[in-house]
């Protein structure tokens, strides 16, 4: 299909994110729409602030700020950051947003025509001293599974399982620190995810190219213990999208609102209306990507997370979207990460463990993060950034194989002939090697990133790298020059013509470099090279070029010591 709808996993408002979060979910999203881009295809590439829930107003009471005032400032912040990692979103909504407000209202007002909500009694967590019930994360105590004592009251972040607040040992306000707790009996809404649960199965059954990551994580779900279990949609919150019917009150649900992880997923909905608003657009814009009978339904939709995200896009949002009987696009696949773990543990973006996507931007330009993180990124298991492999990674790839390539040919053209394209000479059995070696290499590298295999494209355009080197080694032009100055013209032509078509190649993974590359050649034609020996022929002789500054400089061993140290303990 030439239409591919992305939507990466919306990271919480909470804090700055951590390079395990960015590498889990929206750099390999970026890597896939700038790919697509690359080919020619349409793209809406959508992501946004998850700016509900208890994550929220626990970091804005943290900083002294009303909610509202702490998101939209954090909301700036992460969207600058965002831009730093070169993330080309079509649009970085908010889940706050109006239009999120109404879609989500919208939904529940469907499911509850169809009878998929249920009205709940349930007993919660009350703290006398803070005068409220304790939902999810404003409670922490002692995990039941194990045992560890900082817990929250909706997963243990040591062993990832999931919980209610009633289940903690020893609970304690969040807030307050208060264990003058008791359990009080309060209403909400579930979802009835347990009558979905047949067709839900179906279709994830339909899924057969799907990673095992993500179908083995839904199909637990589904079958384990008692299966698919009805989950609650409401929580006594002030912050976040009041419970209605549509656009009417919901009789006993006053001063409640939706949980966030309801509204979250209809926010990728909601951000492609977001930016149909923002350009002045008819709704016709946006629903030509999500209502299959607008015109969403010769759409890909691809969606990218963490492997603790799955259940909730694998089963709960397109329950959600099922349920309300409506013509919404389902998603068509779902790529998932593991963990990336940090120097001997965790990344903690509680905790502060780590490096942070601000503190990274600060010490090195992107392009040194995106292509660690994209040639390292958890596919089929969790992996760990140290900054040994880190710098040994930057140094031998960007540094010796490509930015080392492209200095060497400019440098030893602009010395021997001009800073143009030389003439003169033909090419001979060698070259001719190198144009079908890299033809079939570049195949290969498109049926990678087809399959969204980020390790293994990242392989194949290295791989791509170290085929011009090793032409230069073999060709020698240098020594070439001494006795064939016309031959020599040719190596170097075919040389100079692989800078851009490494370019654009590469773009996807480092695009800063990539026009970097492509604005040193002069070249303008940024075209996928589906035809590769005319791509290497397109800058002809005489054609102007300007030897570029390094493209990449070498992490020294004094900078990986520094860094170590510095990162060793947690955020500031």
């Amino acid at each position: 299909m030439n239409r591919v709808l992305i939507t990466s996993a919306i990271p919480y408002i909470n804090g700055i994110k951590h390079l395990g979060n960015l590498v889990g979910s929206q750099l390999p999203a970026d890597l896939y729409a700038r790919y697509n881009r690359g080919r020619g295809r349409e793209v809406m590439f959508i992501c946004a602030t998850d700016e509900h829930g208890t994550p929220a107003e626990l970091a804005a009471a943290k900083a002294g700020k009303p909610v509202a005032e702490f998101c939209a400032e954090m909301h700036a912040v992460q969207s600058e950051i965002a831009d730093g990692f070169r993330l080309s979103f079509d649009n970085f909504g908010r889940s706050s947003s109006d239009r999120n407000h109404k879609l989500t209202q919208h939904f529940a007002g469907k499911l509850a025509e169809n009878g998929l909500i249920e009205e709940v009694s349930e007993k919660q967590v009350y703290s006398h001293a803070d005068g409220r019930f304790l939902p999810d994360r404003y409670i922490e105590g002692t995990c039941p599974n194990c045992g560890y004592d900082g817990a929250r009251g909706d997963q243990c972040e040591n062993c990832t399982k999931q919980l209610d607040p009633t289940d903690l040992i020893d609970p304690r306000s969040a807030i307050s620190g208060s264990t003058d707790l008791e359990v009080r009996e309060t209403k909400h809404l579930y979802l009835r995810q347990s009558k979905l649960k047949d067709k839900l199965d179906a279709w994830i059954d339909t899924k057969t190219d799907w990673p095992v990551l993500t179908t083995s994580i839904a199909k637990k779900w589904l079958h384990d213990g008692d299966g698919l279990q009805d989950r609650g949609i409401t929580r006594d919150l002030d912050w976040g999208v009041p419970v209605k019917k549509g656009d009417v009150d919901w009789p006993g649900m006053e001063g409640k609102v939706f949980y966030v992880w309801f509204d979250a997923p209809i926010e990728y909905i909601a951000a492609t209306a977001e930016l149909a608003d923002k350009l002045g657009e008819p709704d016709a814009f946006w629903h030509r990507w999500w209502r299959t009978d607008k015109g969403a339904d010769d759409v890909r939709y691809v969606q990218f997370m963490g492997k603790d995200n799955v259940p909730f896009h694998t089963l709960s949002f397109p329950a959600t979207i099922m349920g309300s009987g409506e013509p919404w696009k389902l998603v068509d696949y779902i790529k998932s990460f593991n963990y990336l773990n940090y120097d001997g543990g965790q990344f903690s973006t509680s905790k502060g463990r780590g490096v942070f996507m601000d503190q990274a931007l600060s010490i090195l330009p992107a392009d040194y993060w995106r292509w660690w993180l994209l040639s390292h990124a958890p596919e089929n298991s969790d992996s760990e950034f140290t900054w040994e492999n880190f710098q040994v990674s930057v140094n031998k790839d960007l540094s010796d194989v490509l930015g080392n390539f492209v200095s060497r040919v400019t440098k030893f053209c602009r010395s021997k002939f001009s800073e143009a394209v030389p003439d003169g000479g033909t090419y001979g059995d060698l070259e001719h090697a190198l144009i079908a070696d890299l033809t079939a290499k570049t195949r290969a590298y498109e049926g990678h990133m087809e399959a969204m295999d980020v390790r293994k494209a990242a392989q194949e355009l290295r791989g791509i790298w170290v085929a011009g080197n090793e032409y230069l080694q073999t060709a020698a032009p240098w020594t070439t020059f001494k006795t064939d100055p016309e031959q020599a013209a040719a190596q170097i032509r075919l040389a100079l013509n692989l800078i851009p078509f490494y370019a654009v190649l590469s773009a996807p993974f480092i695009p800063d470099a990539a026009n970097t590359m492509m604005a040193a050649m002069g070249a303008d034609n940024h075209g996928w090279p589906d035809d590769v020996p005319a791509t290497l022929g397109a800058l002809k002789p005489g054609h102007a070029f300007t030897v570029p500054d390094n493209v990449f400089s070498k992490i020294s061993d004094e900078d990986r010591e520094s860094w170590q140290e510095r990162f060793a303990g947690t955020r500031d």
